[in-house]
């Protein structure tokens, strides 16, 4: 039907006329608007959303603690360029380390520092290649300080992409981080080391909708959802296991299991000797560097156990692999295995050490390095 201008007219009109009426009986306070927003009724309003909210937050922080979760930092490129930020300190004050994971959990920090009187600053990234960082370190002319390269030869001789992707973009956040983001830094730091239910990486939403066991679509691989018992953060970048997670098989063996799937499959084709050269060769030039401004570089190859370590030694052969690097750049290294104490050493999950077995691999890392020009000298820098 078509409707003539007199019609629309009248509608026009009559729904004027309606919100009129409505509105000045609102304004007068006996209508529906005037008690909406009337200042009282919205005060307790906010009151009682408030306190909602606070309720809400209070319980699931204090359910998270009476599972024995304690506060844990997220794992990212603000924490990880903080540290960055620290390689500047003087060799006598302090010893950088790169790698992947397993330093992050090898290493304890506290033990470092109460034994040496230096600070251990760590710059190793969880499933990344420690070499972009390497080269970072070493086109930065202020760097001067000493290094250790933890080496886990299936992400350091890789030259796949995603073993590089973390790493690039930390660096990149490094270099272009504003004032802004350093005081939400400070502020995160805060607020992280107070609540538990802050933790991003394993108790926000999307965390818990990946932990979710939902049938995979055919040809979707879905994320690696780790127990968050694996991983604390804090704020030295350390990572430690709960003691849960020491104790408990069961939750060991989902990570084995994701470390067994992940060396599953087919083997790759033998790395060509030219590729491992020149990787070695990249590796020798950034190395040199550092050197030539008066710093001093080791390897180490920390503990790995059980199926992962006899799969990493057939997959990549010390002869090969770490001997050649080893040689290659002219560096002094320490392989675990060649070590009693450290050689017998039990992984939890076959890959990582324990809190506690983290302190006593502190304490033999400190005797093998003082052996050496990185923990035992008086660095001569070179400008």
């Amino acid at each position: 039907k078509i409707v003539s201008i007199k019609q629309l007219n009248n509608i026009k009109m009559e729904t004027k006329k309606i919100i009129t009426e409505f509105g000045s009986t609102g304004l007068q306070g006996g209508g529906n608007v005037g008690a909406i927003l009337d200042p009282a009724r919205i005060k307790k309003s906010a009151i009682l959303m408030l306190s909602i909210v606070f309720i809400v937050i209070a319980s699931w922080e204090i359910y998270l603690r009476s599972k024995g979760i304690t506060p844990s930092y997220n794992d990212d490129a603000p924490l990880w360029a903080n540290q960055r930020a620290r390689v500047y300190e003087s060799p006598e004050k302090a010893i950088v380390f790169i790698g992947s994971s397993r330093i992050k959990y090898d290493l304890d920090i506290p033990t470092w520092k109460q034994i040496t009187g230096k600070h251990a600053i760590q710059l190793a990234m969880t499933g990344s290649n420690p070499r972009p960082v390497l080269e970072n370190l070493a086109n930065d002319i202020n760097f001067k300080g000493n290094l250790v390269i933890d080496v886990t030869e299936f992400i350091f001789f890789s030259d796949l992409p995603f073993y590089a992707k973390k790493p690039s973009a930390n660096i990149k956040y490094f270099k272009e981080r504003t004032p802004a983001q350093r005081a939400s830094l400070e502020i995160n730091h805060f607020l992280e080391s107070k609540l538990v239910f802050l933790d991003k990486e394993q108790l926000s939403i999307n965390a818990k909708l990946n932990a979710l066991r939902i049938k995979n679509r055919e040809g979707i691989k879905p994320p690696l959802v780790f127990p968050f018992e694996f991983e604390r953060t804090n704020f030295d970048e350390q990572a430690k296991m709960t003691a849960a997670f020491v104790t408990d098989t069961t939750i060991n063996h989902k990570v084995i299991n994701i470390w067994h799937m992940l060396m599953s499959g087919p083997p790759p084709p033998p790395m060509p000797d030219s590729v491992l050269l020149a990787i070695c060769t990249s590796v020798k030039n950034n190395i040199d560097k550092i050197k030539a401004r008066g710093g001093h570089v080791v390897f180490i190859r920390t503990p790995s156990s059980g199926a992962v370590f006899q799969g990493e030694k057939m997959g990549l052969p010390r002869e090969k692999f770490w001997n050649r690097l080893l040689k290659e750049t002219n560096c002094e290294g320490f392989y675990f295995a060649d070590y009693p104490v450290l050689a017998n050493m039990i992984c939890p999950e076959e890959s990582h050490l324990s809190p506690q077995d983290a302190i006593v691999f502190t304490k033999q890392l400190i005797t093998l390095l003082s052996e050496t020009k990185v923990l035992n000298s008086s660095t001569t820098k070179t400008n």
